[in-house]
């Protein structure tokens, strides 16, 4: 049988990275307790709340575990249709109570988030959004650090040859799709992609998008990935910062379907359909993170007044199979099917 598991730290199930909250140390170090790779999300966060974040996982944990980056946007906003939107969204603001966001950092603090994780790396880093030049990897991989780039196409697993390892994801992935550009490009079905990109690079492959079960993993695992990695499944664990409305959510019988939108965020994610996604998707401009800023005092206002229909419900395509049940029961469970080589 041919030997799977991350290259350098032997996970063969990720967790995946969820920017907004979800991924806690406490889920973090749970998941990486149990085998598998547990991941923090630095995006929308300074440097110093992730090195917070670092320590309080160390504490929890000597396993290895990793930390998520988000590029920053160089693109082109046009900020009239922005103000457009900003617009469209005054009474659903009115009705909350709030004030559309104004303009944020555009580059997520990017340089000190790499300065800061430069002196004191994790096991692992990886990209999404893009893939970091050629010397921020080099730089990465001369600390020993196992550097991971997520991919939505061949073409862009070609531009991140750099990386050690490619995460590939598929486009039955919750949240954001991970392209390189923001664009409207369907996302293609894992089991399709995966061989797709197999093709093209000899790089160790993590499969990412919908994967809820021993017999997802299993399915790509045979299709030539090294480890599969979950997002959806774990969101409703105890340790998941989810919030309690999105737990729900992802368990009440009256959301019937996920879609992508760039109502929340002005990038493509995919999550539950509730009201907000139906009445604004196709009024969403391509314009991140201006939407992401434009639409959060919204969505937090919509959470602390206990409203689904105005927040973000991130999931994955198949959401259903998200359980309560603790992370490590969760690793437990997708791993069930190994045989270990």
């Amino acid at each position: 049988m041919e030997k799977i598991g991350i290259p350098g730290v032997g996970a063969r199930v990720v967790q995946a990275p969820m920017a907004g909250g979800a991924s806690t140390p406490e889920l973090v170090a749970a998941v990486s307790e149990a085998g598998g790779l547990g991941f923090l999300a630095a995006g929308y966060k300074t440097a110093a709340q992730v090195r917070a974040d670092i320590d309080r996982t160390r504490a929890l944990t000597g396993r290895p575990f990793g930390v998520n980056l988000f590029l920053p946007s160089t693109d082109v906003v046009d900020q009239v249709a922005v103000a457009a939107y900003r617009e469209r969204l005054l009474p659903e603001a009115a009705r909350l109570g709030v004030e559309p966001g104004d303009a944020g950092d555009r580059t997520d603090d990017w340089h000190a988030k790499v300065a800061d994780l430069l002196a004191d790396p994790p096991a692992v880093v990886s990209f999404t959004f893009g893939c970091p030049d050629d010397e921020v990897v080099g730089e990465f991989r001369a600390r020993g650090v196992v550097v991971v780039v997520t991919v939505t196409t061949p073409e862009e697993a070609r531009l991140a040859s750099a990386a050690d390892v490619l995460c590939v994801q598929g486009g039955e992935a919750g949240a954001h799709r991970g392209s390189f550009t923001n664009t409207d490009a369907r996302g293609v079905p894992i089991r399709t992609l995966l061989p797709q990109v197999r093709a093209v690079t000899d790089r160790p492959l993590i499969a990412a998008g919908g994967l809820a079960t021993a017999g997802h993993v299993a399915e790509v695992l045979a299709l030539g990935a090294v480890a599969a990695q979950a997002g959806t499944a774990f969101l409703r664990a105890p340790e998941s910062g989810a919030s309690d409305l999105h737990k729900r959510a992802l368990a009440d019988p009256r959301y019937t379907e996920t879609a992508m939108t760039r109502a929340f965020s002005g990038r493509p994610a995919r999550g539950l359909v509730n009201r907000f996604l139906a009445e604004h998707s196709a009024s969403a401009p391509a314009a991140y993170p201006d939407v992401h800023y434009l639409t959060s005092p919204l969505r937090k206002a919509a959470t602390a007044q206990d409203d689904p229909g105005g927040v973000n419900l991130w999931a994955g395509a198949s959401w259903r199979l998200a359980t309560d049940r603790p992370a490590a029961e969760i690793v437990a469970r997708l791993e069930d099917y190994v045989q270990v080589p």
